[in-house]
């Protein structure tokens, strides 16, 4: 009984003391260390700039969510923020050639400090690391849907019509700035970061959507 009682007045003494030690002992800032680390170890070389390194609300938000879903309140706020960055085709037309659209998909280059600062056009959209396009590809991404007969389940037989306005608009959008329509996703933001032109997204618009194309055959 009495060696109970010393082993439980120990672990007591002990843990006042540890109690003690870290209300004394400051909290580290390591948000703050981290970016200092980032500070002094990046710097801009090219098209890369330390900004990329830099979170907006969005990213922030969902970085500090660690994989669980945002409040229904705050993602709608995200998604209607990032949706009011979207910049519609100019010249009202939303389909371009959906060949060139099958290169760019397949096409993973691009974003990195040897890419030149005057060739923003010269990146690829890295589609099929993240989706199934085409029944003929060997290999290909599972980290977003299969966009297999994207336009075909759809029913998108002609995307100039009325009647396929909405997932046409959708779809640019989507291209555009994911995080439009999913808060978090995980699906990188073309136009709004600038990483594909308008001609590109077009050329992407037709893979999905032409009736043409092979992701609808």
């Amino acid at each position: 009984m009495k060696r109970n009682t010393t082993v439980l007045m120990s672990a007591l003494v002990a843990t006042s003391f540890l109690a003690g030690c870290a209300a004394v002992a400051p909290q580290a800032n390591y948000d703050a260390m981290l970016d200092k680390v980032f500070a002094s170890s990046f710097t801009d070389k090219s098209i890369a700039k330390v900004g990329w390194l830099k979170q907006d609300a969005a990213n922030e938000a969902c970085s500090e969510a660690q994989g669980e879903e945002l409040p229904a309140d705050q993602a709608k706020t995200i998604e209607a923020a990032n949706l009011k960055t979207v910049k519609w085709p100019s010249d009202g037309k939303f389909l371009g050639d959906w060949k060139a659209g099958d290169k760019l998909a397949q096409n993973g280059r691009g974003m990195t400090w040897r890419e030149k600062s005057t060739d923003p056009a010269g990146n690829g959209g890295n589609c099929y690391n993240c989706h199934q396009l085409d029944k003929a590809e060997i290999s290909y991404g599972t980290i977003g849907p299969s966009l297999y007969n994207y336009g075909k389940i759809r029913g998108v037989s002609d995307p100039s019509s009325a009647a396929s306005k909405s997932i046409v608009e959708y779809t640019w959008g989507k291209l555009y700035n994911a995080k439009a329509y999913n808060a978090c996703s995980a699906m990188p933001r073309f136009g709004h970061a600038g990483m594909l032109d308008q001609g590109q997204l077009k050329d992407l618009m037709a893979l999905l959507l032409d009736p043409k194309s092979p992701v609808n055959q």
